[in-house]
């Protein structure tokens, strides 16, 4: 009994993991191939560092990100705490100094006397360990193999069973380069506090702007239409391609966003958020892009406020791995084939940081039930976690794609509510009350093991 479980791969997932692990007793390696051995999209070693956006979502009540948020506070997530505390200005949502969070996160996680961090690349996984493979978008091209390896079913044939997408990071720009008298501070429909900075334009100023993206080049402009995006993360210049006004109905859409100075709603928008505590650098939000380093700050600084703006960081392209969870996997994130081998963050199909958290939490309980001699117990079907598990596992295989937590996930209420809002109160309140009983139960369990 109380086996060290191995963690490979010390991101949102693998950190929240060891965390769960240690604080039920079990005994934790933790490896983390950084910076031993870098990616195309991190800058530090340190552990849960933020390498696309710095926001957490959404933090307005009875929606499907504060549910799922609300599940990790309830089942003590380490990560979720110490985003508390680092946080930054950003209206209804949770956004976070991505550096000092990562930071605290490490220093956390390194302290903890049941947690070893191994700091080495991990090619091969012995499937009798209890092991999480939490390593990302990202994952080296040695333990994809791996992996593959061990996605084989017995007599099959050795294809290669992961798939993969590709992810995008937005630009950051130098506060001080902002041009403060062309841009206004507001929150859509002023929803929480005015924290974003907002850069409006005029339809002469959008022409010029689409325009200029449209034709700027690409890195990778001959291969460009053998790019697999992920829907809900695609690059700016993509979404202008499929037509002029697309961009104003997506990351440029100006609704809710009066301009105080005109008392108008503009033509478009471009929004600006706070990057870290001393809000000395803010984020294009929506803009990642594939383009050139040169091409963006000449398509960029089109935008009315930008127009002198320096570039912390430009938008990138890197590849985001991740397995076909429903052939693979069941709903307490182990492989059917390896039940000690479990899957954890982005890699297992779940698409953002607080659904990374999600998945590495409940990874920790049942590798700590699994070292104690326990079976491993899904999260109810009601809950947002139960949610997510149950798409990673039961999804339509064929067109399998990461998804973020959202109320389509969620089972519909035995009676019909016709009222939006009503009807995500009434689902959270029952999601609410039956993870609370699942968490009851769990810790029996733990305890009786004990």
């Amino acid at each position: 009994m109380n086996h060290r479980v191995r963690i490979i791969g010390a991101g949102l997932a693998g950190a929240e993991a060891a965390w769960q692990c240690a604080r039920r007793g079990i005994a934790v390696e933790l490896c983390e191939m950084r910076p031993l051995r870098s990616t195309p999209a991190h800058q530090t070693a340190d552990f849960a560092e933020l390498v696309c956006s710095n926001s957490l979502k959404s933090e307005s009540e009875n929606t499907a990100p504060w549910l799922l948020k609300e599940e990790l506070r309830r089942a003590g997530s380490l990560l979720l705490a110490i985003a508390q505390e680092c946080a930054v200005p950003a209206g209804h949502a949770l956004a976070v100094d991505r550096m000092r969070f990562a930071t605290k996160v490490t220093e956390t996680i390194s302290r903890e006397p049941l947690i070893a961090v191994v700091r080495e690349e991990i090619t091969r996984v012995e499937e009798a360990c209890i092991t999480i493979i939490a390593t990302g978008p990202l994952t080296s091209d040695a333990l994809a193999q791996e992996i593959a390896r061990l996605s084989v079913s017995p007599g099959a044939s050795a294809a290669n069973p992961h798939l993969y997408f590709y992810d995008s990071i937005s630009p950051i720009v130098e506060a001080d380069s902002i041009d403060m008298n062309r841009v206004y501070l507001a929150a859509r429909y002023d929803k929480g506090s005015a924290d974003y900075i907002n850069c409006p334009m005029s339809r002469d100023e959008y022409d010029r702007f689409y325009d200029g993206l449209v034709a700027a080049q690409s890195v990778e402009e001959k291969d460009w239409e053998k790019l697999n995006y992920f829907e809900s993360c695609l690059p700016i210049e993509e979404i202008a391609r499929r037509g002029r006004d697309t961009l104003r109905f997506g990351p440029m859409k100006p609704v809710g966003l009066k301009d105080p100075k005109t008392g108008r709603i503009p033509y478009a928008a471009v929004q600006l958020r706070q990057e870290n505590l001393r809000a000395d650098s803010y984020n294009l939000v929506g803009f990642q892009n594939h383009l050139k380093f040169g091409e963006q700050a000449r398509v960029l600084r089109l935008i009315p406020g930008l127009e002198n703006a320096r570039f912390l960081r430009y938008g990138q392209i890197h590849r985001n791995t991740y397995i076909n969870s429903p052939t693979l996997l069941t709903e307490t994130l182990q492989m059917k084939q390896h039940p000690r081998v479990l899957f954890a963050g982005q890699i297992c199909g779940v698409e953002g940081y607080v659904e990374s958290m999600a998945t590495g939490l409940l990874a920790g309980m049942h590798s700590s039930a699994l070292a104690s001699g326990l079976e491993p117990v899904a999260p109810p079907r009601a809950s947002a976690f139960g949610s997510l598990v149950n798409y990673v596992a039961r999804a339509e295989a064929k067109r399998f794609q990461p998804a973020n937590i959202t109320f389509d996930l969620l089972p519909p209420l035995e009676q019909r509510v016709r009222d939006r809002q009503e009807r995500h109160r009434k689902q959270c309140a029952l999601a609410l009350a039956e993870f609370d009983l699942w968490l009851e139960q769990t810790a029996i369990l733990a305890e009786i093991a004990r």
